[in-house]
């Protein structure tokens, strides 16, 4: 008889998925979000509730819920949910009037500070009518644990329709019901069995993807070299900025909306690669901000956490984190853009030759058998020390226009949580040929994210003018004058 070897649950948490829970505190929330901006009136709340309804089979996680190995022996593990209500997960709100784009950025501020129930499924979708122009709203919330930036999209690409008159989803196979709740007991051993069954399987894992031929030694070497230089580059501590510092729980939010082309067009003409063109951007934005708060930025170069998708295309569509961390340098001294872009292009180039993304994903594969408890020591420790300034987080989206129940999305402002001790985060979302910046702040610590909103459209703008780029028109307007240039009118 043959006898089947023990595998992981597939239903417990990776050590990276776990760590977002680690990291949650009351001013700290895990959540990625992200406001989407639709042509068209509201559809009526009960159709949006059927159009999910019958497309939930499809992401099954939407209808579990956690559930906490006792007396922290195990990572916690994906349950359904018997009480499960869509209804509580889909919300309905409106804008005050004139409902613009400030009404529907503090809303989505308000939203975005709640911390969402670990007793039920973790995620929201709120509805907000009464937009200006016609148009509506919907803000998504779901915790990180479940989804990273890539899986986020495919999810939206799951939820939304490709054309405005999609085709029916195919029903489910059969009827979702929920399977009974495991006891305490029994996640407990579960857990300990686990445990003492499965690193047998995981030591040979790791030792397959080493494994080659007449290649073992080189590849460990360079694994070696790959955790070193993440552990070397991370363990250098970031300057002193107003962007790290105790945060509440309260969020602003803004966004700059941007064309994917004119970033493309600037790398073309001044070199580096569309991501390095977004550092470059933002460097220019956050010493710009500085220095109009009375800072000095001369020799100082700021340090942005880059999460980098190690996510296969075989793995598109899964849920759970697949992610490493790269250190980026943001030269926020460097007043000249483009040598400020040559900046940041040549030190991610030798971030890239590294190894610090490998490093971090062979860290992340090594943290999945760690001790739970040992795993939340760690993440405690390093939402206390200032390991970077802020993090920058560039995920490529669907390149065609997503429509809802037919009203076509006409752009999405993603969100990054904020850690412990760091007050500002920004997302940059590439969709159907824009590439939008969605800025998170602390609500007490920027009070004025406005201001480094415009000093980062000023920065796009001078990285255009000196690539020959033309200045990029707002929508329904005529050509912007920089805000510098404002500034210096005034």
């Amino acid at each position: 008889m043959t006898t089947i070897p023990p595998v992981a649950n597939k239903d417990r948490l990776t050590g990276l998925d776990s760590s977002f829970l680690h990291l949650e505190r009351d001013s700290a929330h895990m959540h990625v979000a992200g406001c989407s901006v639709f042509a068209g009136s509201a559809p009526p709340y009960d159709d949006l509730v059927a159009a999910i309804e019958s497309r939930l089979h499809l992401v099954p996680r939407y209808r579990q819920r956690l559930a906490f190995v006792p007396l922290g022996q195990g990572r916690p593990v994906w349950v359904d949910d018997p009480h499960f209500n869509l209804r509580y997960h889909v919300r309905h709100t409106a804008l005050p009037r004139p409902g613009g784009e400030a009404e529907l950025k503090r809303l989505a501020g308000r939203v975005f500070s709640q911390a969402l129930d670990r007793s039920r499924p973790l995620w929201e979708l709120w509805l907000v009518e009464g937009l200006a122009g016609g148009r509506f709203a919907v803000l998504s919330k779901t915790h990180h644990a479940l989804v990273d930036g890539i899986s986020g999209v495919d999810i939206a690409t799951v939820l939304f329709d490709t054309s405005p008159d999609p085709l029916p989803v195919a029903a489910p196979d059969q009827e979702w019901d929920a399977r009974p709740l495991p006891s305490r007991a029994q996640l407990l051993a579960d857990a300990l069995l686990e445990r003492a069954t499965v690193p047998a399987e995981a030591a040979r894992g790791i030792r397959a993807t080493l494994r080659g031929p007449r290649t073992v030694a080189r590849r460990a070497g360079r694994a070696l070299g790959s955790v070193s230089a993440l552990a070397w580059t991370g363990l250098q501590a970031a300057p002193p900025s107003p962007f790290n510092q105790r945060i509440g729980p309260h969020r602003r939010f803004t966004w700059v909306r941007a064309d994917l082309a004119r970033f493309k067009a600037i790398k073309n003409s001044l070199g580096g690669t569309v991501n390095d063109v977004v550092l470059a951007a933002v460097a220019g934005a956050l010493g710009s901000y500085m220095r109009l708060h009375g800072r000095q930025t001369d020799g100082v170069d700021l340090k942005a956490m880059v999460p980098v998708s190690v996510r296969a295309d075989v793995e598109r569509g899964a849920l759970g984190n697949r992610v490493a961390a790269m250190w980026a340098t943001l030269p926020v001294g460097q007043a000249d853009p483009v040598a400020r872009l040559h900046t940041v292009s040549e030190a991610m180039v030798g971030v890239k030759q590294s190894g610090q993304a490998v490093g971090a994903e062979i860290l992340t594969a090594v943290s999945g058998f760690a001790p739970p408890t040992i795993m939340a020591q760690a993440a405690r420790l390093q939402a206390r020390q200032r390991l970077f300034n802020l993090v920058v987080t560039n995920v490529p989206g669907p390149q065609f226009p997503l429509y809802l129940l037919g009203r076509e999305l006409e752009a999405i402002y993603p969100m990054v949580p904020l850690a412990e001790n760091t007050a500002l985060g920004i997302a940059i979302l590439s969709y159907n040929g824009q590439l939008n910046f969605g800025l998170v702040g602390d609500f007490d610590a920027l009070a004025d994210l406005e201001v480094l909103a415009d000093e980062l459209r000023s920065s796009i703008d001078e990285l255009a003018s000196a690539a020959g780029v033309p200045v990029a028109a707002p929508a329904g307007g005529s050509p912007r004058a920089s805000t510098r240039q404002a500034r210096a009118a005034r």
